[in-house]
Order: C-alpha cells, then structure tokens, then sequence
C-alpha cells in the first residue's frame, strides 16, 4: 500500500498532468497518469458524443480501475493524473445531463459504477485544480491535440459545474482546491513553490 495516496483533480486543460509530472520530478513520488490516448473511441467521441459516449465512458472505467488496483501496490507516495471518481460523477454525469448519454445507458454504468468504487480504498488526497473556461480553452488550443479540437465551451463549463458539486460533496477524503488561473508552476518557480506550500499545508507529506 502507498503512505499516501494523492489524486490530481480537474477540468480538461486545467494542468493536472503537468502538475503530476513536476511532483514526480521534484520529490520522487511515483506518477500514474491518465490513458487518455489509448482510448479507442475517443476521436469519434469527440465527433459524436451521443453515439460514442457509452462505449468511452467504459473504456475509461476499465482502465481506471485497473490503474486504481496497479497503484495500491506501490510504495511510497503515489500521485494520480485524475480517478476513476472523476470518470463517472463528472464526465459520465455531464454527458447523461447533456442529452448524450441515455437514462438506460446511465443506470446501467453508474450501477456498474458504484459496486467497483464500494470495493476500493479512496484517496488521502484529492488536489482540485480549478480555471476559468477560457484559461482552460487557451491551454487546450496550446497544446493542440486533434481530438480535442471540437471541445467547446459550454461542454467545459459543464464540466466546471459538476467538479465544483463534487469537489464540495466529498466526505472519505480530504480535499485541497487551487485556482490555477493566475498560475504558471510548469515555467514559473515561484508558482510551484506556492502551489507546494498549499499542499503541504493540505497535509501532503513532502
């Protein structure tokens, strides 16, 4: 089992995986980053959401708790690029409010769902990088991916909207929020250092 188990939380474009590998770099804690492009229905997701979102959604669920499973066998600090929470209770919720996932579809994922999470120990940690809708359109055009090319902003504010009820919701573990609006720790050391003195102050144990 890790001493301590963190989850780096947050919007599409918030920073989350660039966070995680500065932390790896830093202090030696062991990363676990998100699969994203292995996903193979994510391209057509992108495209067509309605049709692509079941099958996507369970292909995240899948390996998120394979990776959920690999990582409590580690040592030492772990620190996760986004949970297997973050995979139903945002994502797959946004799709189901957003008419792109059917209340049949729904039900049957979240049941699904819920019977794997009731299974697994939570995190120490969840560290919640926050942004504003355009900061987080500017940092997804930057690092211009073609499957993200079709993200619009009301499909992220959607998403800001249910990381904030769940960031607030959660009650197993502790939660350290961070505006990373006026933030660069990836090119500005002081701002590292600033988001390392919150975390620490969170508990983390650098």
């Amino acid at each position: 089992m890790p001493s301590q188990y963190l989850v780096v939380a947050g919007n599409i474009g918030v920073g989350k995986s660039s966070l995680t590998s500065l932390l790896a770099r830093r202090f030696g804690v062991t990363p676990v980053f998100e699969v994203v492009e292995e996903n193979p229905y994510l391209a057509d997701f992108y495209d067509d959401m309605p049709r692509w979102g079941f099958a996507s959604q369970v292909f995240f669920l899948t390996r998120r708790l394979q990776q959920h499973q690999e990582l409590l066998q580690l040592d030492g600090v772990v620190v996760q690029d986004r949970s297997i929470y973050e995979d139903a209770e945002i994502f797959a919720r946004g799709l189901h409010l957003g008419g792109h996932l059917s209340m049949r579809d729904w039900r049957t994922y979240y049941d699904l769902y819920t019977r794997i999470v009731a299974t697994l120990p939570p995190p120490d940690l969840v560290v919640y990088l926050d942004a504003s809708v355009p900061t987080l359109l500017a940092r997804i055009r930057k690092r211009g991916r073609d499957y993200e090319r079709n993200i619009t902003a009301d499909y992220l504010t959607r998403l800001a909207e249910l990381y904030r009820h769940w960031a607030a919701s959660l009650t197993r573990t502790r939660v350290v929020a961070i505006d990373t609006d006026a933030l660069d720790y990836v090119t500005r050391p002081a701002d590292f250092e600033s988001l390392i003195t919150s975390l620490r102050a969170g508990g983390v144990a650098f």
